[in-house]
């Protein structure tokens, strides 16, 4: 039964049924829709709109239908036109008359915005353990290897030394970020719009604060079209997912660098890695390769509601059905993501020789030379030139600053003497700087310990 069909002589066409239906994507809100009908029936008892026998009914009625449909024992009708329609539907076959009070004072407007408010409300809740627990998989990596020097890239040419702890703890800082904003949309949309009708309210004595508390939310909306119309909600968590893949594909990008045989500083475990199926000796790092490859379709989802969106006058308009698949299709692949994610980096054998090796071969302490001149009373710009000499005779010689004579470090600045090999030594460059939010490898420790300290004051 179509909520609608008083106005309309004929059967709705069924293609066009179809086409207007959407209780193939909204039928996940089925327990949000009868919690919300729930907090609704028991305000119209409360402020005498129904009364108290038909409340009982009709929450006694609900009740039964969660249970079961969350045992199976009822079905959610896929030719229903939505949640909505087949929960009031059902209810009425059940208990009558009463069944038919439920929607009184209320609108399916109002209604599908209360669902997926607290649909998406449910989704953040779930999704930010997940981050908090990659977090903590990272800080526990970073310690492990606090130590482990490794080249940090820029331009992905060797630039500095430092430790792959930090480099680690760099993707915690983003996720902790990816929470944050998380968290933030969460408590600008824990605004209930139940009340808010169609668009203008109701004539009823309703009490909407009375249906906010009991659903959880901080208060009720105080526009009525806003109410119904807004969708803020979903684009700016759909922003905040993309932002998690972006840190997620980047992550990926790294995994794949590392993982291959020009780098080899980390192998990823059997279980997270594929073959190839004409070459023996490949194992690939597929699960990266897809994490990376879904982040454009989470920015799609963004694109998706913000185009839905930008040209819709106020209030509701049948185009915003197309929320619901865009965001909950973001929420489901970045779950999705992270749960593939999150084992194969704590699972991944870390290789620190290999790192070490690179790091020695790249000039990454040139700076720390540069550095030792600068120590000696030499202008910064002079050391860097002189140091840029010693490079490239380095080169011009197969040597590394650490195996150059000092007799050739000499013949290019006087000022060098046998302490600038210990200036240069890759664990003293690392071990230096200890400047807040440097990679020494006891900074690397510290963050790593308020990081854990600081999940753990969320919980």
């Amino acid at each position: 039964m179509k909520l609608w069909t008083g106005r309309f002589s004929k059967e709705i066409d069924k293609k066009t049924n179809d086409f207007n239906s959407s209780i193939s994507f909204d039928q996940r809100m089925y327990k949000e829709d009868i919690t919300g009908s729930m907090a609704h029936a028991t305000m119209l008892g409360a402020t005498g709109i129904n009364s108290a026998e038909d409340t009982e009914k009709i929450l006694a009625g609900l009740q039964d239908i969660l249970d079961d449909i969350e045992s199976g024992k009822l079905q959610i009708d896929p030719e229903a036109e939505d949640i909505h329609t087949f929960t009031e539907g059902e209810l009425t076959k059940r208990i009558g008359d009463a069944g038919k009070r439920l929607h009184t004072s209320r609108s399916r407007n109002d209604q599908v915005a209360l669902d997926i408010r607290l649909t998406l409300r449910n989704e953040v809740d779930s999704l930010i353990p997940q981050l908090e627990e990659l977090i903590k998989v990272l800080c526990k990596k970073a310690k492990d290897y606090s130590e482990a020097v490794m080249p940090g890239y820029t331009h992905m040419q060797r630039a500095q030394p430092i430790v792959f702890g930090h480099h680690l703890l760099a993707y915690a800082e983003m996720f902790m970020r990816d929470i944050d904003r998380l968290s933030d949309a969460r408590k600008r949309m824990n605004y209930s719009p139940l009340g808010s009708g169609a668009l203008a309210g109701t004539t009823y004595p309703i009490d909407r604060e009375m249906t906010a508390k009991a659903l959880g939310f901080d208060g009720a909306c105080r526009n009525s079209l806003d109410g119904v119309s807004d969708r803020d909600f979903c684009i700016e968590l759909a922003n905040a997912l993309s932002l998690v893949m972006v840190h997620l594909s980047r992550f990926s990008e790294e995994v794949i660098l590392w993982c291959s045989w020009e780098f080899k500083f980390i192998e990823l475990d059997d279980a997270f890695s594929t073959g190839s199926s004409i070459m023996p000796q490949k194992k690939n790092p597929d699960i990266a390769e897809l994490v990376r490859g879904k982040s454009g379709r989470v920015f799609g989802d963004l694109m998706t509601l913000l185009t839905v969106m930008k040209g819709i006058p106020l209030a509701y308009n049948k185009d915003m059905q197309e929320d619901k698949e865009a965001i909950f299709d973001a929420f489901d692949t970045v779950r999705m993501c992270l749960t593939a994610f999150i084992p194969m980096i704590d699972t991944m054998k870390v290789i620190p020789e290999n790192m070490r090796k690179a790091a020695a071969g790249g000039f990454i302490n040139a700076t720390d030379c540069a550095d030792f001149l600068v120590g000696k009373g030499l202008p910064f710009r002079d050391a860097y030139k002189a140091t840029g000499q010693l490079v490239a005779l380095c080169i011009e010689k197969g040597l590394t600053l650490e195996t150059l004579p000092i007799d050739e470090y000499k013949a290019v600045c006087d000022l060098f003497d046998e302490g600038v090999y210990e200036a240069i030594n890759l664990e003293k460059c690392v071990n230096d700087r200890t400047c807040l939010g440097a990679p020494a490898p006891q900074n690397v420790r510290n963050m790593a310990n308020a990081l854990e300290a600081m999940l753990n004051e969320k919980d």
